[in-house]
């Protein structure tokens, strides 16, 4: 029986930068998930309108095929606030999460770190911990927290709350797809020198690989393993 991965992110796009590597390079070995919690283009509009429904549904669409793309099985749309988790009751986000892992059944996650920059990252990273918290049954035996292109570097960088990976993954081999991945979410992306760039994403890739001694890695910090 295959391994279950659910990837929940906060927005279209961090899932392909936080571990899009990952899903590519275990997608025929594993069954894999996308939770995206948020609709991820609200903040950029004053007044919501006919206009920003549909921008939301080609964002959407967009997060559908970069699914199909990395080798998701499914991806899961709850349409929260963008930027405005903070405004959203935590135990509704909390529920949200807790359905999907009881229809899942995930023995792993992939979630934000806990001191991103962005609001809705650290407040999906408390969700995922408290919704998969170890009561029995729960079928989660590991939680992986990743780092987000120009969220994660730009906070406050104290011991408390930096990113600190512990685990490594080479995806050399399917780099490229995650390449391919981020160019759908075009929209999405900035030009270099913003970090959230697809330069940005090679040197990132790039740099955590010098530091396991491979040409290309995505990092994580292991938060639970339960043997």
């Amino acid at each position: 029986m295959k391994n279950k991965i659910l990837v929940v992110a906060a927005h279209p796009d961090d899932e392909v930068l936080g571990c899009g590597g990952v899903m590519a390079k275990y997608a025929s070995s594993c069954d894999i998930y996308i939770a995206i919690l948020g609709e991820g283009i609200s903040s950029r509009y004053e007044k919501k309108g006919k206009s920003i429904e549909k921008d939301i549904i080609k964002l959407q669409e967009k997060s559908k095929k970069v699914g199909k793309l990395l080798g998701a099985k499914q991806s899961f749309f709850f349409g929260f606030p963008d930027n405005k988790f903070d405004t959203i009751a935590f135990l509704d986000i909390v529920k949200k999460i807790e359905e999907l892992i009881a229809k899942i059944k995930p023995e792993i996650i992939y979630t934000h770190h806990a001191g991103d920059l962005n609001i809705d990252h650290r407040i999906t990273f408390q969700a995922v911990l408290t919704a998969a918290r170890p009561i029995f049954p729960n079928p989660v035996k590991k939680i992986y927290s990743f780092e987000v292109l120009s969220s994660t570097e730009w906070s406050q960088q104290k011991i408390e709350k930096v990113f600190v990976p512990n685990v490594y993954e080479d995806i050399y081999p399917v780099f490229n797809k995650k390449i391919k991945a981020l160019k759908i979410y075009k929209s999405e992306m900035r030009e270099f020198p913003h970090p959230r760039s697809l330069v940005g994403a090679k040197v990132i890739a790039q740099k955590r690989g010098m530091e396991a001694g491979l040409k290309c890695a995505e990092a994580f910090d292991l938060i639970r393993w339960i043997k």
